[in-house]
């Protein structure tokens, strides 16, 4: 169903697309995360700077921002009527929340995970799984002789889905931007080019700060270049989260849980090769191919699910 102000009610998908709020919502989106990155731009310390402490987590909620912009303020949207259109409410039916919100949080960081192991396979980074150097060389000397360092990486690994839900609570700022409006908005141009379209606006989100050496260390148009595909590759298990539970909270513990997962690389890397993030890291090459592989089973299992039809097509993912 097509709500009056062209955006897309959860659980439906419009006949066609409504382009302002699209670009409305984009443009503040990143006009947003700009203005609040100006004092790392400001201070020669960049991202050294104090101001980082509150800059990048405000910058997580601009998209949020954004979002209630366009949809209570520009579509004049009644607040119930809009927590249901960004996919925030209802939070039912509970099993099928409880089971997609679980599977994003243990999704996410296999994606991590997988990302390594091919970076490994393909020797593109260098692993040390028996002393972990890479893990005991950041730590302070008295933090070593406090427990086995392989018991250490146990606890850091065991910990991650307490801290999926912690950090969800800044990764709601995005979700409700990214897969709570653009992405459901996006759907009448098919579900792919949606979940693709809204990672490459993610991705390009961030250039204030990778301008500045985020996350690569490459504060340059390349380093723009590997957020963009890498936000589209996580992009992909996000935004199918969003369309299969038909709610934005599998995608908000799934972000979480990948935002925690985000250190694993430097766990098990060895401290003579410290690891390049672009090939190794949780949005680097590796990861691009795991997204890669789960692109490929999900358009093979939505053919198939095509094919075994009564003769009416079905939409990959279904409605959501």
């Amino acid at each position: 169903m097509l709500h009056s102000d062209g955006l897309v009610v959860p659980g439906s998908v419009a006949a066609e697309v409504r382009w302002k709020p699209i670009l409305i919502f984009t443009f503040l989106a990143w006009g947003f995360g700009w203005l609040v990155s100006l004092p790392l731009w400001i201070d020669p310390k960049g991202l050294a700077s104090v101001h980082a402490l509150w800059v990048l987590p405000t910058m997580m909620f601009t998209p949020c921002a954004a979002a209630a912009i366009v949809v209570l303020l520009q579509q004049r949207v009644p607040v119930r009527q809009a927590v249901r259109q960004l996919g925030i409410v209802p939070l039912r039916p509970v099993g099928k929340l409880l089971r997609f919100s679980l599977g994003g949080i243990v999704l996410l960081p296999l994606v991590v995970i997988a990302g390594i192991a091919v970076a490994a396979l393909l020797h593109l980074v260098r692993l040390d799984l028996e002393t972990f150097s890479g893990f005991a060389a950041m730590l302070p000397e008295e933090a070593r002789d406090l427990l086995p360092i392989g018991v250490l990486v146990l606890v850091q690994v065991i910990s991650i889905p307490i801290a999926a839900p912690l950090n969800g609570v800044l990764a709601f700022g995005e979700e409700v931007g990214w897969r709570g409006l653009l992405l459901p908005a996006l759907r009448p141009l098919g579900d792919w080019p949606a979940v693709l379209i809204t990672g490459v606006v993610w991705g390009v989100w961030h250039a204030p700060i990778v301008l500045l050496g985020y996350n690569f260390d490459r504060p340059d148009l390349w380093g723009v270049f590997l957020m963009i595909v890498g936000a589209t590759a996580v992009g992909t298990f996000l935004g199918w989260l969003r369309i299969w539970s038909g709610s934005v909270w599998p995608a908000v513990l799934g972000h979480g849980a990948f935002n925690a997962a985000g250190g694993l690389v430097l766990l098990f890397s060895s401290a003579k090769y410290p690891p390049d993030l672009a090939l190794a890291g949780p949005l680097g090459v590796g990861t691009w191919i795991a997204a890669a592989v789960f692109a490929t089973i999900v358009i093979a299992l939505s053919r198939r699910s095509t094919h075994r039809s009564d003769g009416d097509p079905v939409r990959s993912g279904g409605e959501g």
